[in-house]
């Protein structure tokens, strides 16, 4: 049986925990477990314990005792699984938040139970272990879970729905009739892609819905519209022909130029077009990005972020 170094090593971690606990067994057995014969068992076993580099005084962590027909391991270090460090258990938490917020109020149970589990590990580490440079924070609110369910469920059994709705430039809600064709999360948040009255396509974000009710009006939805956006990794539609031109510079133009499929300049910054089919995005686009980002066309909305920034300081001083 030809092998890895990788594919032995898989192996050698998955015998472990049949072996480390200091009883006798069987080799034939052992390697039928590990799907090898036992001369192939004898030799991953080996690569254990074979040291040809041990300095002075070096004490093995692991001892194996091999009989004429079975094989015998102390391995302390294999008594419970190794520790995860703050900033992992972290991450985890992280991760697990995330993907509560991608889940209805039905799917989020057992997230929370994980959590639950998961932050109280963290809480019984050791504070000389704690790790000084992480920080615990929530994340933004993605919408009203209950508001996700129903619109699932409209775009799943093709009805049609009643919202209300506030957009980002409006002061006051309104309430609309849609057709939900697909749900997506894109850019960190869940939308809705919708045609109303007009049988126009629209994105609507769940953060902005107030209130959502089914209707007894059924529609024929489009399943393809979801892909599309997917495939284009945003929640953006629009037949507009302006546009907007923006630079990036070095220090953050490598991820920008990932997400969007572009080449870098020679300098490592980036220059390339938006479509532009709402001023107020526009700004809030540039702005995002601080100094590392500079609008270059057109004239007017330049104006716009200059006139954002006049304002912003004044409110400061």
């Amino acid at each position: 049986m030809s092998s890895t170094a990788a594919e032995q090593l898989k192996r050698v971690l998955h015998l472990i925990p049949h072996l480390a606990d200091g009883e006798e067994h069987s080799l034939v057995d052992i390697a039928t477990v590990a799907g090898v014969t036992p001369d192939e068992l004898l030799r991953d076993l080996g690569s254990i314990c074979e040291r040809f580099d041990a300095p002075g005084g070096f004490v093995d962590g692991v001892s194996i005792l091999l009989e004429e027909d079975t094989v015998c391991v102390n391995a302390s270090h294999f008594h419970r699984p190794m520790r995860l460090t703050m900033p992992e258990l972290c991450a985890l938490e992280l991760g697990l938040t995330m993907l509560k917020r991608e889940r209805t109020p039905a799917e989020q149970a057992p997230v929370e139970r994980a959590l639950a589990r998961l932050r109280e590990t963290i809480s019984k580490v050791p504070t000389n272990d704690r790790h000084a440079g992480t920080r615990y924070a929530d994340l933004c609110d993605a919408g009203c879970a209950e508001h996700l369910a129903i619109l699932r469920a409209g775009v799943a059994e093709h009805h049609k729905l009643e919202l209300r709705y506030r957009s980002s430039a409006a002061t006051e809600s309104t309430t609309r009739t849609i057709a939900p064709h697909a749900l997506v999360f894109a850019e960190q948040m869940w939308y809705v892609v919708a045609a109303g009255d007009d049988s126009a396509m629209r994105f609507f974000r769940l953060d902005r819905v107030e209130s959502v009710s089914a209707l007894d009006d059924r529609f024929e939805r489009d399943g393809n519209v979801g892909l599309r956006v997917q495939e284009a990794g945003r929640a953006f539609a629009s037949d507009t022909n302006r546009r907007m031109t923006v630079r990036y510079s070095a220090r953050i133009a490598r991820w920008v130029a990932e997400r969007e499929g572009k080449t870098l300049a020679a300098d490592g910054s980036l220059v390339m077009e938006h479509p532009v089919a709402d001023e107020s995005w526009a700004v809030r686009h540039v702005l995002q990005y601080g100094a590392d980002a500079e609008l270059l066309h057109p004239p007017e909305l330049r104006a716009l972020v200059a006139s954002r920034l006049e304002g912003l300081g004044a409110a400061t001083r």
